[in-house]
């Protein structure tokens, strides 16, 4: 993968997360810290997110922090790392991040948040103090969560239009995520076990049918490489993604988690601008737009997958009736929103 010369867009998504990441740890000049933040990066230290976050020492060494950046190309190992005390701070996907809160690692669900604003008034709620308590788990602290955007099937054959031609189809899975790896195989399809450094080349070298990502992915991963020239974007939210900063609450501030929440809710402005462009680069001939009377088969497909990973204890049950609650204030016509 070449990511070092990433368009305008991807470049903003590193910015802003380096700046939730660090902005808000202000402490008295007399008070150095000096503490690790652990990014996951598919270049490593050469690559747009660890390069735009190494401009960012000075401004959290002037706010009290001597931070210790490394680059990691597996978010595998930055998650053991992490969760080994190697690392004080890490940036991880929010499906790598259910291990360290089942809460926020459900808010990935599938089709639990069908577009933007049901993720808004998601943001908003957990943005607020009284929500802090879901963000705690044991010694772990989820400080800040922000929008990746919708992901979508990615396809090299515009063909394949519909959940019964998926059977049989190769699909690249995040194979240490359960969830997706049941929606794989719910739908018949073959569970292609990758992670978030390779997929794209497996999608773009054909060793996949199939893969999903969200469109700020769309440029820099190369996908037009494996949707060119047979292919398309499904544009369908099976899921939204996220971004999560998660810290060991016995190494910063009490007062930390909740300062990088604030940041990040005056953000979100921003960050949905970042989505819209990278959506709007994806040209309107590559979209597939399903039928309205598919899409509601499908979020009865994704639903009925949602409850049995529940009924598992792969989710969070609060996180998924405070989910239910949102769509339904969005959209009290949904059928779900009768029970």
């Amino acid at each position: 993968m070449k990511l070092v010369n990433l368009p305008r867009k991807a470049t903003a998504v590193a910015a802003l997360c380096a700046s939730l990441a660090l902005s808000p740890f202000a402490q008295a000049e007399s008070d150095l810290m000096e503490r690790s933040f652990c990014v996951f990066d598919p270049v490593g230290a050469n690559g747009p997110l660890f390069a735009i976050t190494k401009t960012f020492q000075p401004i959290a060494l002037k706010e009290g922090i001597k931070l210790n950046l490394r680059a990691y190309t597996d978010e595998k190992v930055a998650a053991e790392d992490f969760k080994a005390g190697q690392c004080d701070a890490v940036l991880l996907t929010g499906t790598r991040a259910r291990e360290f809160n089942k809460f926020t690692g459900t808010l990935e669900a599938m089709g639990a948040v069908p577009g933007e604003e049901e993720m808004r008034l998601l943001y908003n709620t957990l943005s607020q103090e009284k929500a802090r308590p879901f963000l705690i788990d044991g010694d772990y602290e989820v400080a800040g969560v922000f929008p990746g955007g919708a992901v979508y099937l990615h396809t090299r054959d515009r063909a394949i239009d519909s959940v019964e031609k998926l059977q049989g189809k190769r699909i690249a899975t995040l194979d240490f995520d359960t969830a997706s790896v049941r929606m794989v195989r719910h739908v018949g399809a073959s569970v292609v076990g990758s992670n978030s450094a390779n997929f794209a080349g497996k999608f773009n070298n054909g060793s996949v049918d199939l893969a999903y990502a969200p469109a700020v992915a769309y440029s820099p991963l190369e996908l037009y490489k494996g949707v060119t020239p047979n292919g398309g974007v499904f544009k369908y939210a099976l899921a939204y993604m996220n971004f999560q900063v998660i810290i060991h609450r016995d190494r910063f501030p009490d007062s930390a988690g909740q300062m990088v929440r604030d940041q990040a809710i005056k953000r979100i402005d921003e960050a949905y601008g970042i989505i819209a462009e990278a959506e709007a680069g994806i040209p309107e001939d590559v979209w597939m737009h399903p039928p309205q009377e598919d899409v509601a088969e499908y979020d009865k497909m994704l639903r009925k997958v949602r409850l049995s990973l529940l009924e598992d204890g792969v989710y969070d049950e609060r996180a998924i009736s405070l989910m239910k609650a949102i769509r339904c204030r969005v959209d009290g016509s949904r059928s779900e929103c009768a029970s």
